[in-house]
């Protein structure tokens, strides 16, 4: 099993096939082993040569530890296509009664999850759609640590793996997000990394925030126009993973 300090370590490392290789050698899981097998791809991989899938959850809240996951969205893609025919979308059973604030967000209603499986139901289809390819997020601290406490709790074994953040890559084209004084006085507002916030710059359309498989759609779009603007179908995977 990969304990918290793996999971830490896995957080600042770059050697994702080493990692990955080590939980696929100590897997408990044949689910996540076959999984972890299928999704280890080298370092030096170029993007144009690398599986890509876009996945959003919406939860009942940002802490794992007291708040479930509603619903996930996926949208597998390339840097020169979106494979909407492959997508996949899901309503799932929270663990806890959501309150209606989170209700509010993403309009999953209280008859919509209590009809909808258990998320255990649906790990092994979710598992596969995202084998072999990279996924791609915007706030990796969601995804992956939501899916990893879902595992915990539901296998008895959790699970980190490479992903590419939307938000962070955003993030290092501005730096200096916070306008200092004088752009203060000269009325510059903070650089928002906000998903919608994110495809305005680049000139995307406009998409209803918070369901998940139009979140996933957004993420996909936005990645490649992140890619069109600041790096090339030659930059290694490494280079963006996190």
């Amino acid at each position: 099993m990969y304990d918290r300090r793996s999971w830490q370590a896995a957080g600042t490392s770059r050697d994702w096939p080493r990692i990955m290789q080590r939980q696929a050698e100590s897997a408990h899981s044949p689910l996540l082993r076959d999984f972890l097998e299928k999704s280890r791809i080298e370092a030096s991989r170029p993007l144009s040569d690398v599986p890509l899938v876009a996945l959003d959850l919406e939860t009942t809240g940002l802490d794992p530890a007291r708040h479930s996951i509603v619903s996930f969205g996926l949208v597998p893609f390339s840097l020169r296509r979106i494979v909407c025919r492959e997508s996949l979308y899901r309503v799932v059973q929270p663990r806890r009664e959501p309150d209606a604030e989170s209700i509010v967000i993403h309009h999953i209603t209280h008859s919509e999850m209590a009809e909808a499986p258990d998320i255990v139901e649906v790990l092994e289809t979710l598992l596969q759609a995202l084998a072999g390819r990279i996924v791609v997020v915007h706030y990796r601290a969601i995804e992956r640590r939501f899916l990893d406490a879902v595992l915990r709790s539901r296998l008895g074994e959790g699970l980190v793996f490479p992903v590419i953040d939307t938000m962070a890559l955003e993030a290092r084209r501005h730096p200096r997000r916070k306008p200092g004084v004088i752009g203060r006085w000269l009325g510059r507002k903070p650089v928002s990394l906000r998903l919608a916030a994110c495809r305005q710059r680049y000139n995307l359309p406009q998409y209803a925030a918070h369901h998940a498989l139009t979140d996933a759609l957004a993420t996909a779009e936005l990645f490649q126009a992140q890619v069109a603007h600041a790096y090339t179908p030659d930059t290694p995977i490494s280079s963006l993973w996190s």
